[in-house]
């Protein structure tokens, strides 16, 4: 193994670390997640595999629940060998352009799905506000330049983190304190000053993920305004219950995603237990509750999917 202050850091290796206090529940935890890794990984390809063959479900709304599918199934694929690998069979090194590579991919999901909820945000407001308009607002070449859109910024403001990363000299210890590589865990473990390139994670974050979260907050203020001035309290209702799924979907994305970022860098006395359950619930809770929520809540999809499987 290398030494971390070996001044040829691109030999180097990091060390993954699994829940504290945990080792022998090591092989429990394991089974744990590899069925939720696998229950989600099922549940986003049914999604996918669904909305692809059924051309009813063509519509805009059913198209952005693809493309947040498509974002979950890549969070779970870019983290899955790493964590798993670390429970089932104690492989806890990853060396430092493997680790890098994850830590781009993760963070390019993370403003690429940031990017599609805002998208669905905007579809809610389009169907509720201007019904009848809404197949001629939001046509195929549209949805898909915001698809575009979304992942062109994602690669744009990710690009620099492995850039800065590389940098820097790494002699201090190399224990990593989660099961895959994020960005404000490897910047603790940097002997020279990181000065503003360290801060970059949170500045960006801060105004591409708290603007698309400010944007879907005043969606919902306009969507609230044109809901409230329907006249009949059932079409009210109707209408309000359209946007339940991607409300959970918004709260399961940025409520642990952003409480993760502010207690790593902001809060020094707190549990490394709580961070490390944040990052787990932040990493796999959206994939796996994401099929479901949308499952329960859209009639069409449900009903879809029951007649694949009854079949």
């Amino acid at each position: 193994m290398s030494a971390l202050n070996d001044t040829t850091f691109s030999h180097a290796v990091f060390l993954l670390t699994g829940i504290p206090g945990q080792e022998n529940a090591h092989l429990w935890i394991a089974i744990a997640f590899g069925l939720i890794y696998a229950t989600a990984i099922v549940g986003n390809s049914v999604i996918l595999f669904i909305i692809k063959t059924d051309p009813s479900l063509h519509e805009p709304m059913y198209i952005f629940l693809s493309m947040l599918a498509l974002t979950d199934l890549g969070f779970l694929i870019a983290t899955m060998p790493t964590t798993l690998g670390l429970y089932f069979f104690n492989f806890r090194e990853i060396n430092l352009h493997a680790c890098f590579f994850q830590l781009y991919f993760v963070g390019f999901l993370l403003f690429t799905e940031s990017g599609v909820l805002l998208s669905m945000a905007f579809d809610r407001f389009i169907a509720i506000s201007n019904p009848l308009r809404y197949g001629s607002i939001l046509t195929l070449p549209r949805i898909a330049k915001m698809g575009l859109v979304s992942v062109i910024r994602a690669l744009t403001v990710v690009i620099p983190f492995p850039v800065f990363l590389r940098q820097f000299q790494y002699c201090r210890s190399n224990v990593l304190t989660h099961s895959y590589c994020r960005n404000e865990d490897i910047l603790k473990l940097a002997c020279s000053d990181v000065g503003l390139r360290g801060m970059y994670g949170m500045i960006i974050k801060i105004l591409t993920m708290g603007m698309d979260l400010l944007l879907i907050f005043l969606s919902y203020v306009m969507i609230l305004k044109t809901v409230l001035s329907i006249a009949s309290q059932a079409e009210c209702l109707r209408a309000l219950n359209t946007c339940v799924s991607h409300l959970c979907a918004v709260l399961l994305f940025y409520t642990p995603e952003f409480s993760l970022s502010v207690i790593t860098r902001f809060v020094k006395e707190t549990s490394p237990l709580l961070r490390i359950i944040l990052s787990y619930v932040s990493l796999l809770v959206p994939p796996l509750m994401n099929p479901i929520v949308y499952s329960v809540k859209s009639k069409p999809l449900r009903e879809r999917i029951i007649k694949v499987f009854i079949k």
